[in-house]
């Protein structure tokens, strides 16, 4: 296959919503793979060799609430129902830009086995271990830390997670949802930088996992981050949807 020949990509798509915001930047960040993909192949940047994506944005019940309140509503019907439109519109692979939402993934894939459901914590440690990286802390919501969703994923490869402390965490919720989702990003910040400074006065120049997809949205922005190691979790599995997309 030489540059003149562009690649047949696969229909793949993206289950958004959770929130909107963190949906949006998503697909960005897809476009940007798919890009970087395309020149490491050798092929030509162009409109025609982007493959199909579908981007479904459903309002979802909070994923958290849902996991820490046994009386909140729960959110697996409605993404269930955005995962089989995404199907039934021909996408091979989906990607689901919510760390939290990662909770129901196997009610997912069983309910829709005819796509194949990225696992972001998953495709996270897998690459966390490629860059030979054995120890991370974990920037997450409080729901993702109540199931150890990361914690599982990250043991599996071998890497070892650090979390914040109680006090830690409820900074983290307040910059998700007091600052990113009501638009406040200087609170967003503010209280994303106090926790990483936190963890970086304990544990040093670790490296630290923007595990819920409102966190990219402040902390790399912030001047007191600059310099810092930050994995982003939804740049990942972007990468891997564009690997499914052109067949790798």
């Amino acid at each position: 296959m030489n540059a003149t020949t562009p690649p047949t990509p696969h229909t793949v798509g993206i289950l958004a919503g959770m929130g909107p915001a963190a949906g949006v930047d998503f697909a960005r960040l897809f476009v940007a793979a798919c890009e970087d993909w395309l020149r490491g192949h050798g092929q030509a940047v162009c409109d025609q060799a982007y493959p199909a994506h579908w981007m479904a944005q459903l309002p979802i019940a909070d994923r958290t609430r849902a996991l820490t309140d046994g009386a909140a509503p729960q959110p697996l019907d409605a993404m269930a129902q955005g995962l089989a439109q995404l199907a039934g519109l021909g996408a091979r692979a989906v990607a689901m830009p919510c760390n939290t939402a990662h909770a129901w993934h196997a009610a997912l894939q069983q309910r829709v086995p005819q796509v194949e459901l990225l696992h972001m914590p998953r495709e996270t440690a897998a690459a966390l271990r490629a860059r030979s990286l054995t120890r991370v802390a974990l920037l997450a919501t409080e729901g993702s830390y109540r199931i150890g969703l990361y914690e599982q994923a990250f043991a599996a490869e071998g890497i070892g997670c650090v979390l914040p402390d109680a006090q830690a965490r409820h900074w983290l919720m307040q910059g998700i949802y007091d600052g990113v989702k009501a638009g406040d990003l200087v609170l967003a910040q503010q209280r994303f930088v106090a926790v990483g400074e936190q963890l970086r006065a304990e544990h040093g120049d670790i490296a630290l996992a923007m595990a819920c997809t409102e966190i990219p949205l402040a902390l790399p922005q912030a001047r007191a981050a600059q310099g810092w190691t930050l994995i982003d979790p939804a740049d990942i599995l972007a990468r891997a949807l564009a690997r499914r997309a052109y067949g790798a």
